[in-house]
């Protein structure tokens, strides 16, 4: 069984963001760059798919050479191979989606794991895509997996509760915190991993259907106000949350 886990190379969720000077994308300048979060559950459950079941694994990442780094992660907590879809320009989420579906389809991968949603852009929609543009089944936001010959049973989360559904390869996995605890790398499979090569497919131009017009900051937080110390403060509390805060 081939077994691809697609994970995305973001910001640091510690780190401090800036914009650009064009306004349109965050200064990289200082920027501590991780493995997405979400795709450290998916990494470790195509682990323990494959330990399981037996079969290889495959990484997978769309972006230029600074993401090597994250796929090093992947190979380093035990993935068998990476591929980098290589392209510098920006890519909405259709865009990225096909890309992956493409490799997935030369890969012939038939379980597909990512993460929910990546921290950077949060739009929780690759994988949905993705599946859809391979015709898999799809289940989203999973945190109990199971497979058992060609059919999986995964318990996801719903509002206010979680399901359990079940489902056929071939399918695509999003992971949701809870899936699992993802392992460490070890000193051998960091070894390991710098030793391995990143196979390297350049990309055609993107096909965009989003355009970022521009990004900025919130807006800072209006310093707060000490009306009084005692009951006689409330009506002009009252006053405020009317006329300035406008809540009431």
């Amino acid at each position: 069984m081939k077994i691809a886990v697609c994970v995305s190379h973001v910001p640091d969720t510690a780190t401090k963001i800036n914009i650009g000077s064009d306004g349109k994308k965050i200064d990289p300048t200082g920027v501590t760059y991780i493995i997405n979060p979400y795709d450290e559950f998916a990494v470790e459950e195509a682990l323990k798919t494959k330990e399981k079941f037996g079969g290889e694994t495959v990484a997978i990442c769309v972006g230029d050479d600074a993401v090597k780094e994250t796929l090093r992660k992947a190979l380093a907590m035990g993935i068998d191979n990476a591929v980098l879809l290589k392209d510098s320009i920006y890519r909405d989420s259709i865009s990225i989606a096909k890309a992956l579906a493409d490799e997935i389809k030369n890969q012939n991968a038939d379980l597909v794991f990512f993460g929910k949603q990546s921290v950077d852009y949060d739009n929780s929609i690759t994988g949905q895509l993705t599946a859809e543009l391979l015709g898999y089944n799809c289940v989203t936001v999973v945190v109990g997996f199971q497979l058992e010959g060609n059919k999986i049973i995964a318990e996801r989360e719903v509002e206010g509760g979680k399901e359990i559904v079940e489902t056929s390869l071939p399918a695509v996995i999003t992971a949701q915190k809870g899936l699992n605890e993802p392992r460490y790398a070890s000193l051998k499979g960091i070894m390991a991993a710098k030793k391995k090569v990143i196979e390297e497919k350049p990309l055609p131009p993107a096909e965009n259907y989003v355009e970022i017009i521009a990004m900025k900051k919130p807006a800072p937080k209006q310093p707060g106000k000490i009306i009084g110390t005692d009951s006689s403060a409330v009506p002009e509390l009252v006053r405020l949350l009317h006329e300035e805060a406008k809540v009431i």
